[in-house]
Order: C-alpha cells, then sequence, then structure tokens
C-alpha cells in the first residue's frame, strides 16, 4: 500500500447533520476535483456539496473547508422534487461524479432497497421488514450541470461559453425510471436484476466517468459468475433540459456491455486517466471485505464490447478493508499542485472513525504507480 497522505474535508456544522445519529461527513459516495474545489456526495441527500482548497494548512494534510451545499431540485426537474422547504426528500443515492466539457455529471444508484430489520422488532416484524421492496425515485437521475467560469466554480442552470449555451438537463425518465433502465428490461444479462434490490445483487449504479462523447457506468451489481459489468452511453440533447440515449450498441441498442473479471468484486467507482480508466472495485451486496483499484488499459476509448480477463487487468493499489475505517465508495485523481505528481483521491463511507470532529472527516491520498 502507497498511501501518501490525509485530505481533510471540513463540512459547514450547520449542513453536516443530516438527523440525529447521521451526518453529511460520514458517508461520502462519490468525489472529483475541479482546480482549487472538490466536489462531493453523500448517497443519503438532494444536494451536492463544494469545498474550496485552504492555504497554509500545515501537520502535513492538505484541508478543504468553505462547504457550499447546491440542492438539485435548484438546477434539475428531479423526478421526484420537495414539495416544500423542509418537506422529507427523497434521496438521489448520488454514486458518481465526473467532470467534463464544463459540466458536473452525476448518476444516481437506480436501484431497489429492501428493507433492514432491527433489533429491537419481533420476528414477525422483521420478517414483514425482509419483504418490503421499494425505491426512491430520484435515485433514477443520470445528469449534467453547467459549471460556472469562476476560478472557484458554482453550478448554474445556464452558462453561455464560446457562443453555445450550456442548460442543465437529465436523462429522460420519471419516479419509476429512466430511458436506461427502459431499455435494459429487455436486456438478456441485466434485465431479471431490475426488479432485484441492490444489496441482493440486484441492479446498482456506483461509478461514473465521462471520456470525450462516452459516459461510463461501473456497476456494483449484478455481478455475473463473478464478472462484473460496466455500461457504456452517449446522450445528446432532446431539449434544453432533457438528454436522450443515442445508439452506440449492436443492432441499435442504446448501450454497449464491458465485462471485466475483478476477482468476484463489483465496481465501486470509476476514474478517467488518459485512455484508461481506474475501477475502483469492493464487494458487492451487504459485505465488507478487500478492495483493489484496477486498470483497464484504454477502457476510456474502447472500439467495441467488450470482455477483459483479469490478466489485463492490472492491480494499481489495494485500499485498506472497511472494518472500523469505513468503505471507500469514491476515487478521483487529485492534483497536489506539486510537479505533476500522480496521485489518487479516496472518500469512504461509514468513517467515523476518520472523524477528526464533529463536521472534519480524513480522505486518503494514494500515489498512483504505472
Amino acid at each position: 500500500m502507497n498511501r501518501t497522505g490525509t485530505v481533510l474535508l471540513e463540512f459547514d456544522p450547520r449542513r453536516n447533520e443530516l438527523s440525529e445519529d447521521k451526518k453529511l461527513s460520514d458517508g461520502l459516495s462519490a468525489v472529483v476535483q475541479t482546480g482549487d474545489a472538490l466536489w462531493v456526495a453523500n448517497d443519503e441527500t438532494l444536494s451536492l456539496e463544494r469545498l474550496s482548497r485552504q492555504a497554509g494548512t500545515g501537520g502535513g494534510a492538505i484541508c478543504y473547508a468553505g462547504h457550499q451545499q447546491f440542492p438539485l431540485h435548484d438546477f434539475l426537474q428531479l423526478p421526484v422534487p420537495p414539495k416544500e422547504e423542509n418537506d422529507k426528500i427523497e434521496e438521489a443515492d448520488i454514486e458518481g461524479l465526473d467532470c467534463h466539457g464544463g459540466y458536473l455529471w452525476l448518476a444516481g444508484s437506480h436501484s431497489l432497497k429492501r428493507d433492514n430489520p432491527k433489533k429491537e422488532n419481533t420476528v414477525e416484524k422483521n420478517a414483514k421488514r425482509l419483504a418490503k421492496i421499494g425505491g426512491d425515485g430520484n435515485r433514477f437521475l443520470l445528469a449534467r450541470i453547467p459549471l460556472s467560469d469562476d476560478a472557484m466554480p458554482s453550478l448554474e442552470r445556464t452558462v453561455e461559453r464560446d457562443g453555445h449555451s450550456r442548460t442543465a438537463a437529465r436523462l429522460h425518465g420519471d419516479a419509476h425510471g429512466n430511458e436506461l433502465t427502459k431499455a435494459l428490461a429487455g436486456d438478456e444479462h441485466f434485465g431479471p436484476f431490475l426488479a432485484i434490490p441492490s444489496k441482493d445483487n440486484g441492479l446498482d449504479i456506483e461509478g461514473l466517468a465521462v471520456a470525450g462523447s462516452r459516459v461510463f457506468l461501473g456497476l456494483r451489481g449484478p455481478v455475473l459468475r463473478g464478472w462484473a459489468a460496466i455500461l457504456e452511453l452517449a446522450l445528446e440533447e432532446q431539449n434544453a433540459s432533457t438528454l436522450t440515449l443515442k445508439p452506440i450498441g449492436p443492432n441499435g441498442r442504446p448501450y454497449r456491455k464491458h465485462f471485466l473479471d475483478l476477482k468476484g468484486l463489483g465496481v465501486r467507482d470509476l476514474c478517467v486517466q488518459g485512455d484508461d480508466l481506474l475501477v475502483l472495485a469492493g464487494p458487492t451486496m451487504a459485505l465488507t471485505g478487500s478492495q483493489t483499484i484496477f486498470r483497464w488499459p484504454g477502457g476510456a476509448r474502447p472500439e467495441r464490447e467488450s470482455l477483459v480477463f483479469a490478466e489485463s487487468l492490472p492491480a494499481v493499489l489495494d485500499v485498506p478493508a472497511g472494518t472500523g475505517s469505513g468503505q471507500a465508495e469514491g476515487i478521483a485523481l487529485f492534483d497536489r499542485h506539486s510537479g505533476g505528481d500522480r496521485s489518487i483521491l479516496v472518500v469512504y463511507d461509514a468513517a467515523k472513525d476518520r472523524r477528526r470532529n464533529e463536521y472534519t472527516v480524513e480522505a486518503d491520498l494514494f500515489a498512483l504507480a504505472g
């Protein structure tokens, strides 16, 4: 393991409290760097968070603070928008972030969920909970939001740049699904898993990367006989606020399928490095355990659908297992402003022992080999 440093993420105490026992900073699911800004997401919210790099922090750690929150319903026509300011939200379960072409891209999990038993309940009540399957309509989000041209970029509904109007838009859909889930419903590999909750090896998007005109979605599930999957999409504007899928696969299918032998692990995040895809892989369903970042050479520019065996997917680094320090959930290339050294930033979910205080949490920096 080649851990090279720590990045401190300091959140606004007023926005950090999600509930009595949940904090925004404890459950980070995605991260991306743009200049001196870090954008992060928590999978139980309906917002994106921007932190700015602080000068002269000392102590060997890099610090990001100046927390600004951007509610998604300020920019996108959500499947289930909050009715009032204090209305209970249906979370987007944001699991992927990337910046490309002047946009911040985001992806929800597109997954269903099964209720978890509670210790204080009777056997009968817990059995009923285990039979209850549901979903949040905002999980069916695949969207892009323009970034301003400021030194510290913010999200905007519309940005005029280079004679072109960039607008916030999402893939066409509603609270029951979108164009992608509709297309996947008849797929021989993924169709049977759409009605299965994510923690049961059902469909679960947990990685997003954008390269050129293509969007890559990594699947935590399903894992098929030990093989993980990545979906490749091409999107175009249907109108100013709506995106649609272009046919790019065999027989006019609006997606390509790539299967990777990640040694039984599912995809937990994706990151573009040149022509390669870096793949954070970890256990699927509700398991915890070893996590590895693999390199898929040429994965950001595939010429056709792929089936990639393990010997063609070199391991970049092993990430600490999620025992008490949380599970690695998000990765991003990180510029330390020190001569172009290659580092990768890792943020964690369920990371209470990574707290420096009630609103500051540690992320890890690793050197990138190869």
